[in-house]
Order: structure tokens, then C-alpha cells, then sequence
């Protein structure tokens, strides 16, 4: 029995880091060891996963390994997302024109922005009092 073939992507989101790796299967998304839909509970994050390979066609075509940390549900699912369209690419990259018109391959590099000193968060002051 021959050894299954894998494709590596790393995908990041805020603070958020994904490792992906396919290979051809059955279509299983597996992320942290649970199955995408017990692990993220909200439909938007669901589908978000889903999306790379909703528009390559190839939803019933590779198994999917996810490992991820860092970050909160929706920059787990932005990780992902960005990690399974890189490993795509690798596989066939016939796909790249799709995955670049729908802006998958594009890294959203928004990040949270750093507290200042004398202030109480990132922008926000404390009350100013004249006297």
C-alpha cells in the first residue's frame, strides 16, 4: 500500500496560525481532531472553511488535516481558509486563477492595534479634567 501524498499550507488570520495539509479522499475536514462542523458552531465560520474548495469543485475530492492555534473562532476559520488555498494551489495549479478572483490566496494582514502608553487602550484617553 502506497503512501498517501500530502500538500502543506499555512494560512494566518490576526493571531491566529493554521497548518493544512490535503490529500485525495473522501472530502473529511478534520481540524484539531474534531470534524470542521462540531469544532467551529457558527454557519459563517463553516463556510468560510468550506469555501476554497466550494469554488475549485473539489468538495468531495480531498480529506482535509487541520491543526491551528492562536486567536478566536473567526480568525481560526480566516486561518484556515487561507491555508487550505495555498495547499490547493500546490496540489494543481490550475487553481489559482479561482482562488485569486475570489480573494482567497489574499492575506488580511489587520492586526489589533497596540496599547499607547498614558491612554487607556489603543485609542481610547481617560477623562480630561481642566481643573
Amino acid at each position: 500500500m502506497a503512501a498517501k501524498e500530502f500538500c502543506w499550507g499555512t494560512g494566518r488570520r490576526k493571531t491566529a496560525v493554521a497548518r493544512v495539509r490535503i490529500c485525495e479522499g473522501s472530502g473529511g475536514i478534520i481540524v484539531n481532531g474534531k470534524t470542521y462542523d462540531n469544532y467551529f458552531k457558527t454557519i459563517q465560520d463553516q463556510i468560510d472553511v468550506q469555501a476554497p474548495l466550494k469554488a475549485t469543485d473539489t468538495l468531495e475530492k480531498y480529506d482535509t488535516y487541520v491543526n491551528v492555534r492562536g486567536g478566536g473562532h473567526t480568525g481560526q476559520a480566516g486561518a484556515i481558509r487561507l491555508g487550505l488555498s495555498r495547499a490547493l494551489m500546490k496540489y494543481d495549479v490550475t487553481f489559482e486563477e479561482i482562488l485569486r478572483e475570489n480573494g482567497f490566496l489574499t492575506r488580511d494582514a489587520r492586526m489589533k492595534e497596540r496599547k499607547k502608553y498614558g491612554k487607556a487602550g489603543a485609542r481610547k484617553s481617560f477623562q480630561f479634567s481642566k481643573r
